[in-house]
Order: C-alpha cells, then sequence, then structure tokens
C-alpha cells in the first residue's frame, strides 16, 4: 500500500520528507492475514511548519521566475513519522516509479535512479537520515537535510550524497565545550537520548570535555520507550552526583520525558544545558509547567531569520478551500489543532476519538496560539528554505552550462532535459550564493554548513511566557586571534532566577597555600586540598604542586610566599647570650677581684709563700680565659672566628702553663730542703718564665701554622627540613683544632700527674692539693665537652663550648684561689708564718 503523499506536478520534482507525526503505532501480527498498515499518532505541529515552509519556497521561486526561468517546481512530500523504517519507506517511494519484487524501485545499469526526483530534501532527525543516507548514496541522488545534525553524517566514504543545512554536531560540540570552559566548569553531567543524535552528540562532548580538563559527572541514556523507572535512576544519579550543570543532547521528546520526571521527583537547582533540538522548542517552553525548573536553562540556537509572507501562507491552510483535501496532512493537521474531528480518515494516519466534537473547516487559525503559526523563531524553518534555494540554485548552474566548458567527461554540460541525481549532486555541493537575508550559503568537503549560532537563554517575559533571549554568538569560522564564542553576561538570568554564575565543581578549588591531591577511583576533577608541607609553597590557585623553597629561603605562614630563613647563631640578645656573656663578666670580674686582693695583701705570708708572681700571671690568664668566651658570642665573621679559637688555645695553654710552672715549683722546694741539694738553681724565676714561655709559644706556633694553612671560617649550616640557617664558625682544620684541644689537654694531665705526686709534701704552703682538685675539675669538664659538642646542634655546640671555657675557668678560679682569699679575709689569724709552717694536715 502505497503511503501518504503530498505532491504537486512540475517540471522538476522535488522530493521532501517530514516526521509530521512523532511516533508509529505497529499493528499486532497474527501472521493470519495481511497486516494493516501501521498508524502514524502525535502530530506534530513545528514540523508541519517545516514542511509548509518547503511549499512556500517553491511557490515563491515558481513566482519569481528568476532563477529558474520557463521552469516549474513540483514536490512529492512524504511523512517520515520520526520512525527510520518509516522513513525507508518514502524514500523509496520518492525515487521508484514501478514495482520490482514489491519494492517499488527501478535502477539503470549505470547507477543512476529512474525516477522523477533528483533531489531529496530531508529528513529531520538524524537516526532517520542516516538511513536514507545509506539508501540514496548508493544511486548518488543528493540528499539535503534540514535538522539532521549528527557528526557521523560527515563522513563521506560512508554518505557520499548527503549534505545539510544544519551545522554538524561538531561544531554545536565545540560550541558547549567552548561555554564549559567560559563559566568554569568543571563537574558537568551529559543526558542523551537514545537515537544516534544523541548518543553521537553526547559521546563527543564527554570526551572534548575531558580534553579540557573537566569531567564527566554522569553520562546517562534516556530510553526510547521512556520507561518512568530508568528515568527516575537517572534524577537519582544526578543529585548523587552533586553536578550543577547537566546537558541534555536530546531531541524535544526525550528531553521532555526526561523533565516530566523531574517535576515528578521534585529536582530543582539544576543548571540545564540544551542541545539544538530543544533549545527553542515550544514543547517546553509553552506549557507552564515546566517554567521553574527551565528558566535560565541555556543552548545553542541556529541563526533565526525573518521570512516575510511565511505567517500568511501558513495561516492561509484551511481544508474547507478547494482541492485541500488532496492534502492528506491537512485533516490531521485541522483535528489536532481545533481537537475535533472532521468526519474523514485518512488510511494510515491516526483515528480521530470518537467523543471529540465535530468541526467545518471554517475555524480560524489566527485565533489560535500555537508553534504552527509562530513565525518569531525561524530557525529550523530558514534551514529548509535555504535548503531548496540550494537545489534551485544548482539547478540554475546546470541551466547555465557553457557546451564545451562542463564540468564532466569531456567538458561536458549536463543535460537539463533529464536531470542525472549524480550530475545535480556535483553542483551542489559547489553551491555558493548570498542569500536574499544576507547569510552566505556553501557547503564545505563534507557537506556541512558554515557553522554559526545563537545562544539563547531562557528568561520569564513579563506576561509570564517563556521567551528566548539571545545573549552571545558563536561563529566557526572566526578567524584565529578571536573568540569564537561571544557572550553578553550582564543581561543572563540563571536557573532559579539568579544572577550569579553557578558553580558546578566536585571539588571547591583549591586556594594558595594548598596543592589538588586526587581523590582514589575519583575522576581528576574530584580532589583534596592539601596544605603545603613547610619548606614548599604554591602562589596560585588550584596548585597541582607545591614548590619547594630555595635552601636559604622557607615558607611563610600561609604557605604562599618563601621568606628567607631566621639566621641562628648565638648571639648576645638571644637568652643563653645573655646569661653566658654574664656569667663570663662575672667570672673575669672575680680574677680581678682576687688580683686586687692578692696584690693588696701581697706582704702577707700566704701570698708569698705561693709564688705571688706566677699566681698574678695565672690571674692574668685566668681573665683572658673567661673574656675569651667573648668572641664566641655573636654573629660569626673571618676574624671573630679565627680570633676565638685561637685566643682560647693560647689563653688555656698560658694558663697551664703558669699551673705546671706553679706545680713545678711546688715540688722542686721539697727537693730543695733536702741535705747536699741544690736543685732551686734550676727552676729559679727565669727558668720558671722559660718553661711558661716555651709552652705557651709551642701553641702560638700551632695555632698560627693552622691560621695559614686552614683557618677557620664562618659557614652556613642549611637543613633542608628547619625553618633556620645556622651561622657557625667551621673550624677548618679537625686536625688543628684537635691538636690545639689535645696540647692543653697534655698539659693539663701532667699537671694533674704532678700535682697529684706533690699532694703529701710536709708543708701547708704548698698548692698540690689545690691544684689536684682543680684539674680534677678541669679535665672533667672538657672529657664531657668532646661528646657534648659532637652531638650538640647548631648554636648548642657553640655554647657547649663557651661552657666548658667558663667552667674550666671557675674550676681553676675556685680551687686555687678561693681558699686562698678565705685566709686572707675571713681566717687572716692564720695567714701566718707560724702557722704555714705547722704540721700539715692529711690529706
Amino acid at each position: 500500500m502505497s503511503l501518504p503523499v503530498l505532491k504537486k506536478k512540475g517540471d522538476i520534482i522535488l522530493g521532501g520528507l517530514f516526521s509530521l507525526h512523532d511516533m508509529v503505532m505497529e499493528p499486532s501480527l497474527s501472521f493470519t492475514s495481511e497486516p494493516p498498515p501501521a498508524h502514524c499518532t502525535r502530530f506534530n505541529f513545528r514540523t508541519f511548519r517545516w514542511m509548509q515552509t518547503m511549499i512556500f519556497a517553491i511557490e515563491e521561486i515558481n513566482r519569481d521566475g528568476k532563477l529558474l526561468p520557463n521552469i516549474t517546481l513540483g514536490y512529492k512530500i512524504f511523512d517520515s513519522c520520526s520512525t527510520p523504517h518509516q522513513a525507508l519507506k518514502a524514500v523509496m517511494e520518492l525515487v521508484g516509479t514501478e514495482k520490482v519484487s514489491g519494492v517499488e524501485v527501478e535502477t539503470e545499469s549505470q547507477g543512476t535512479c529512474r525516477g522523477t526526483v533528483p533531489a531529496v530534501i530531508g529528513d529531520g532527525g538524524s537516526t532517520q537520515s542516516l538511513v536514507v543516507a545509506r539508501f540514496l548514496g548508493v544511486f548518488q541522488v543528493p540528499q539535503v537535510s534540514y535538522f539532521s545534525s549528527c557528526a557521523c553524517l560527515s563522513d563521506k566514504k560512508e554518505f557520499p550524497a548527503f549534505l545539510r543545512t544544519m551545522p554538524s554536531d561538531f561544531f554545536q560540540v565545540d560550541a558547549m565545550v567552548q561555554l564549559v570552559k567560559h563559566f568554569g566548569w568543571t563537574w558537568v553531567g551529559v543526558i542523551a537520548g537514545d537515537d544516534a543524535y544523541g548518543l553521537g552528540g553526547a559521546n563527543l562532548f564527554a570526551d572534548e570535555v575531558r580534553k579540557l580538563g573537566a569531567c564527566v559527572a554522569l553520562h546517562e541514556v534516556i530510553p526510547k520507550n521512556r520507561a518512568q523507572i530508568t528515568i527516575s535512576s537517572i534524577i537519582s544519579k544526578i543529585r548523587s552526583s552533586g553536578a550543577r550543570v547537566i546537558l541534555v543532547f536530546a531531541v524535544e521528546q526525550d528531553a521532555a520525558a526526561l523533565f516530566d520526571e523531574v517535576l515528578r521527583e521534585g529536582l530543582t537547582g539544576i543548571q540545564w544545558l540544551a542541545s539544538e533540538a530543544w533549545s527553542t522548542a515550544a514543547v517546553l517552553s509553552t506549557p507552564k509547567k515546566y517554567h521553574h525548573i527551565l528558566q535560565g536553562s541555556m543552548g545553542f540556537a541556529i541563526h533565526q531569520a525573518q521570512m516575510p509572507g511565511l505567517q500568511d501562507f501558513l495561516l492561509s491552510v484551511n481544508p474547507s478551500r478547494p482541492g485541500a483535501l488532496a492534502n492528506p496532512f491537512v485533516i490531521p493537521f485541522w483535528e489536532e489543532m481545533f481537537q475535533c474531528s472532521l468526519g474523514v480518515h485518512t488510511e494510515g494516519q491516526e483515528h480521530n476519538v470518537e467523543d471529540e466534537s465535530p468541526c467545518s473547516g471554517a475555524e480560524d487559525l489566527e485565533s489560535v496560539k500555537n508553534i504552527y503559526s509562530d513565525v518569531s523563531q525561524l530557525r529550523i524553518s530558514y534551514n529548509v528554505y535555504t535548503a531548496v534555494y540550494a537545489i534551485v540554485h544548482a539547478l540554475k548552474a546546470m541551466r547555465s552550462c557553457v557546451k564545451g566548458k562542463g564540468p564532466f567527461s569531456q567538458q561536458a554540460c549536463p543535460n537539463t532535459d533529464n536531470i542525472q541525481p549524480w550530475q545535480l549532486l556535483h553542483y551542489i555541493k559547489q553551491v555558493e550564493y548570498i542569500s536574499s537575508f544576507g547569510d552566505e550559503i556553501k557547503f564545505d568537503e563534507n557537506g556541512d554548513p558554515v557553522a554559526m549560532y545563537d545562544l539563547v537563554n531562557w528568561q520569564m517575559g513579563q506576561d509570564g511566557e517563556m521567551e528566548f533571549v539571545t545573549i552571545g554568538q558563536f561563529d566557526e569560522t572566526t578567524t584565529v586571534g578571536k573568540q569564537k564564542l561571544q557572550i553578553e553576561e550582564p543581561i543572563i538570568v540563571w536557573n532559579g532566577n539568579e544572577t550569579n554564575i553557578p558553580l558546578s565543581e566536585c571539588s571547591s578549588i583549591c586556594p594558595a597555600g594548598t596543592r589538588k591531591s586526587i581523590r582514589p577511583n575519583f575522576p581528576v576533577c574530584c580532589h583534596d586540598c592539601v596544605v603545603c608541607t613547610a619548606g614548599e609553597i604554591s602562589n596560585q590557585t588550584d596548585a597541582i604542586e607545591c614548590v619547594r623553597c630555595l635552601p636559604e629561603f622557607w615558607s611563610n605562614d600561609e604557605r604562599t610566599a618563601c621568606i628567607p630563613k631566621y639566621v641562628d647563631f648565638l648571639s648576645f640578645s638571644g637568652t643563653m647570650g645573655i646569661i653566658l656573656t654574664a656569667i663570663s663578666l662575672i667570672g673575669s670580674f672575680c680574677t680581678c677581684v682576687v688580683a686586687f686582693i692578692f696584690s693588696y695583701h701581697r706582704t702577707t705570708p700566704i701570698v708569698k709563700a705561693n709564688n705571688s708572681e706566677l699566681s698574678f700571671l695565672l690571674l692574668f690568664s685566668l681573665t683572658l680565659c673567661f673574656l675569651c668566651s667573648l668572641t664566641f658570642i655573636g654573629r660569626p665573621s673571618e676574624w671573630s672566628c679565627m680570633l676565638r679559637h685561637t685566643a682560647f688555645g693560647i689563653t688555656f695553654v698560658l694558663c697551664m702553663s703558669c699551673i705546671l710552672g706553679k706545680t713545678i715549683v711546688v715540688l722542686m722546694v721539697f727537693k730543695a730542703t733536702l741535705p747536699g741539694s741544690n736543685v732551686m738553681k734550676w727552676f729559679g724565676p727565669a727558668q720558671q718564665k722559660a718553661i711558661i714561655t716555651i709552652c705557651t709559644l709551642i701553641q702560638v706556633i700551632i695555632c698560627t701554622v693552622w691560621l695559614v694553612v686552614v683557618p677557620p671560617t664562618p659557614r652556613k649550616l642549611i637543613p633542608r627540613e628547619s625553618v633556620i640557617v645556622i651561622l657557625l664558625c667551621d673550624e677548618g682544620s679537625p686536625v688543628a683544632f684537635s691538636l690545639v684541644l689535645g696540647y692543653i689537654g697534655l698539659l693539663a694531665c701532667v699537671c694533674l700527674l704532678l700535682a697529684f705526686l706533690a699532694r703529701k709534701l710536709p708543708d701547708n704552703f704548698n698548692e698540690a692539693r689545690l691544684i689536684t682538685f682543680s684539674m680534677l675539675i678541669f679535665c672533667a669538664v672538657w672529657i664531657a665537652f668532646v661528646p657534648a659538642y659532637i652531638s650538640s646542634p647548631g648554636k648548642y655546640s657553640t655554647a657547649t663550648e663557651v661552657f666548658a671555657i667558663l667552667a674550666s675557668s671557675y674550676g681553676l678560679l675556685g680551687c686555687i684561689f678561693a681558699p686562698k682569699c678565705y685566709i686572707i679575709l675571713l681566717r687572716p689569724e692564720k695567714n701566718t708564718w707560724k702557722h704555714l709552717m705547722a704540721k700539715p694536715d692529711k690529706f
């Protein structure tokens, strides 16, 4: 059975495919009788307007007569009912005239279709066009679609005869990705219709958005049967994902099924992005029930145009006009428009409901506000209009071919009396002209037009109706250096009537001072913000990693900048430095006091009996020992580093030399009391001075060699994981430093040994016992110093050395001179020769 067809005779017949119904009611098959024809249901007023636009364009061309003089265009238009198999049936009837094995197709050996239609305009949906394009491609019959945007149709190897006035989804996806990038959305959901258009566009968008660095929060498909349980599951996933921006890449019927469930579930607060298929769909914008969830929605739509005379043409449709019933689509249109019954049944169309009121056909179309007569958003209608004119311009070029300069074999021109589709296809591909609306019309090598979109925003008008406000444009042809996407942000209204850009991110932006840490088993956009570790910084938001500061710098508390490290040394202003300085000055003051006491009582027996010259020299060296500790305090410099170790080494050797001289004198005095001994002549004042000088000179030589060869120098100790830079004096040569300490230790040990041997000498005036105690303290201090010095960090090693100097100096001062000062000041009765010559106490 032939399908319902709307046709008009003419010299050249153009085919048309339009999905005037949204679905087909398939009959039940009993297999006992011939199956009845399928019935198309749910009449689509928007598509009917597109069909009428094709007729309007053809009649306009015929009436004008300038493009094709003396040629009349006709048409044959079929309803594909939004299904691929119905579209295939229709196109087979379009290009065939006789039945062959039950199929109305007849071909010639050269692969051309011997029908009356050299070109087909349609179909609308990409899914239908895929089937039609494969069929027509076999016969090289040019097909110009006005609404099929699937990027897959740009493949000329698979679809060689397919062209379109609708931009490819590749460009729409590019525009969508630029939109996501512009507003900084990193967590975006995508929901696709279960067809070539939805699946292809959504997959392409998901791939491109990931390349951008954003993430797809969810990727779901609206089933074709629109099962509520499945769509409800999609709503649950939207809620759990946390995404606030969702792209719906689907035809308007699938989008409507989704938003019906959104209403039932009470889902709000989502910024919906619309694909071109429903970005200006009246089926969603007109019903007020959708207004509160779709207000603020945003999507791309192809350029619109104002077409003078179209509205009058649309309103002229009436079933009561003569010959109107020859149009099989007028009856279902009229009955659906006025919800009535004309009492006429057209085979292949849906049946009228019995309880509908009858209508006469005299009803007024102008009284009904409907998407059919609304010419405020002529976008796809303009595509249909452009498709007709593109074919006509190709026909004009064919007829203008100059003999001998044709594009075919041997420069032949086409036979315009018998138009071959493959020849017309060649000319359509070469079409390039400026339309009456000022637009450039041409096709690229893939049969795609120039991609230009309007960015529309769904806003509530003052009359309570939804309005499509153009807030920007996307031009794929924009030259390098300019933005393809231009947006007027101040006039945007977001979902919920908000003026602030909605945030859609899996994780919040990581502030400066932190870095992103990817969550395991989550997309890269889901991360935690981890504070940079000490010594590292990040001075920008969403830093992938923290940058380590240079060795001499450290991170501030906010971890946003590197600041110089705190320089640490044993300073005079520090607590430890102040204490050590005070102890040093007190020690030197006490030494001076003792020297004053000894000087004041220099004629007393106890001072005379203890070799006053060596005592005063020892007190002088002790004063230097106390004062040399001050050279260890303060900021290290080249001079202070050389001075502190050499001064320490020399003054302590001078001190040890004096004590050694005292000890030797004590021993020699006892030897001199033995009968026949003249040993004192070898240890007189001159010999004592020589011993002190020689012992001190050895240390001076060691220190001089040390300073000349490898002198101590200031050094910065920069621990990587510390906030401080430690300033200290590097010994330069550990060997020289060890020699200095070792020589002091050697003299101390000799003094200790000699003093121990002389501790029981029978004289009260000898100092052996006092020297023994002082040397024991001295050696104990410096033996403990070695491990403490090695294990102390930074300035504490310097403080340990200062403490050892002060402790040993106080030990010498206290053990040797404190008892004598006690006798001089507090027990003067013991400061007599009689007491000194008495029998000594036991040790």
